[in-house]
């Protein structure tokens, strides 16, 4: 008597390559979710979708144009379908059913046009919040040819990258530093998150300009065994306290879906220092000439601040505070400036403009810095002239750039542009 062995039969895995609008169509006809008539629909929706694509991005009398256009529109369909249901037939089908052919077309096409208008990287200088503008278009003719799952892996890098542009905003905030100088200064947005934390650790409340930001690693490197920096690059390590020591904490409003991002940037920092405390460099050979530094942190840029540093005479500071400007609207825009607590400028753009009233009303006009600003630096016998323009430039300005009911900045603005050098 023989004996056979049942064996079961091979599991066999089958590659389906139609875009997922069609598995979800046929799947809503074979279960009597989409009917005759959404059939009929979709079929006279269809072309007017194909002409409208092919117009968008190039011709619609040219035949190639026409059956590329075929493939963008089903594949638009596909990728809002995909997305919404997660690959569940039955919900895409569902979806197919409750709405229009062209509104999922238009969907997807919005998934793409928000992903490109997101940032692909992290610095401020390359990226501005315009949102989709007819200059991406060539890319959106690439993307509406791309499967769901390139369009997922590209949307987390850029989403990554975004909560890391939103976390150093969020930091530079707290250090009184607003989006629109962190695009002036077009640093990345880890370089502004380190520094905070370097700057918050060292018991500073403003982001520093250069000079500020010398005295603070200067202070670091000392308090932390940095050896003294030499000509001759002979090294004298102090060694009091442990690297381990430095509070290099988080902040403790820091929101939590930011924390991830800045633990990263913190763990990047603490790989820095025992590399920065090693250097026999100066800082600013260190930070700003050694390519392995070089854009690595941040720190505003403040001419004036670093033309007092070095002991400049008042004569040379004031050449460069003006550009050897002497009309009273650049000095009104310098004073003003100054007593803002701003980069002290001559000449402002209307974004800077409207920048500094924003800041004015946040943190206030101090008119007393504008005054002895001039007393430090106007030479002598200008002084009692340079005053009086501002005394009676503040009197006649003060309420309307701090004004609470001017809330388009439209009287402020109007004031600028008469008064100061606003282009």
């Amino acid at each position: 008597m023989s004996s056979s062995t049942s064996t079961p039969p091979s599991s066999v895995s089958l590659y389906d390559a139609r875009p997922f609008f069609e598995k979800a169509l046929l799947f809503g006809v074979q279960n009597d979710i989409i009917s005759r008539q959404k059939l009929d629909a979709i079929c006279t929706e269809a072309p007017k979708g194909m002409v409208q694509i092919a117009r968008y991005f190039g011709s619609e009398f040219l035949r190639p144009e026409l059956e590329k256009a075929k493939d963008r529109m089903v594949n638009l369909v596909s990728l809002c379908l995909e997305n919404a249901s997660g690959g569940d037939l039955r919900q895409a089908a569902e979806l197919l059913r409750d709405h229009s052919f062209l509104s999922r077309s238009k969907a997807g096409s919005d998934m793409l046009k928000a992903l490109i208008a997101m940032p692909q990287n992290s610095h401020f200088g390359m990226h501005e919040d315009t949102g989709f503008t007819d200059e991406h278009i060539p890319q959106l003719a690439k993307w509406t040819l791309r499967n769901l799952a390139d369009y997922s892996a590209e949307l987390a890098k850029r989403q990554q990258v975004a909560q890391v542009i939103d976390a150093a905003i969020w930091m530079a905030d707290q250090m009184g530093l607003d989006t629109s100088e962190l695009q002036d200064a077009g640093k990345d947005a880890e370089a502004v998150i380190r520094t905070a934390l370097l700057a918050m650790a060292s018991g500073r409340t403003e982001m520093p300009d250069w000079v500020a930001f010398d005295k603070m690693m200067a202070a670091l490197r000392k308090k932390y065994g940095a050896p003294k920096a030499s000509s001759g690059g002979s090294t004298k390590t102090t060694g009091k306290t442990s690297l381990s020591a430095i509070a290099l904490t988080l902040p403790k409003n820091l929101p939590e879906h930011f924390k991830p991002v800045v633990q990263e940037v913190r763990k990047s920092v603490l790989a820095d220092l025992p590399k920065i405390f090693a250097s026999t460099l100066t800082n600013r050979k260190l930070f700003d000439q050694t390519p392995a530094f070089m854009g690595r942190y941040f720190w505003l840029e403040d001419a004036l601040s670093e033309v007092d540093h070095h002991d400049r005479s008042a004569s040379d500071g004031w050449n460069k505070a003006t550009g050897g400007h002497t009309d009273d609207s650049s000095l009104l825009t310098l004073f003003l400036c100054v007593a803002a607590q701003a980069t002290p400028k001559t000449l402002l753009t209307e974004k800077a403009a409207a920048a500094l009233i924003r800041k004015i009303r946040k943190t206030g006009l101090k008119p007393d810095l504008a005054q002895q600003y001039i007393l430090a630096h106007a030479p002598e016998q200008y002084q009692s002239d340079y005053t009086r323009i501002w005394t009676d430039f503040v009197d006649e300005a003060q309420k309307v750039l701090q004004s609470d009911f001017d809330y388009a900045l439209n009287d402020a603005l109007t004031l600028l542009r008469r008064e100061c050098n606003v282009s």
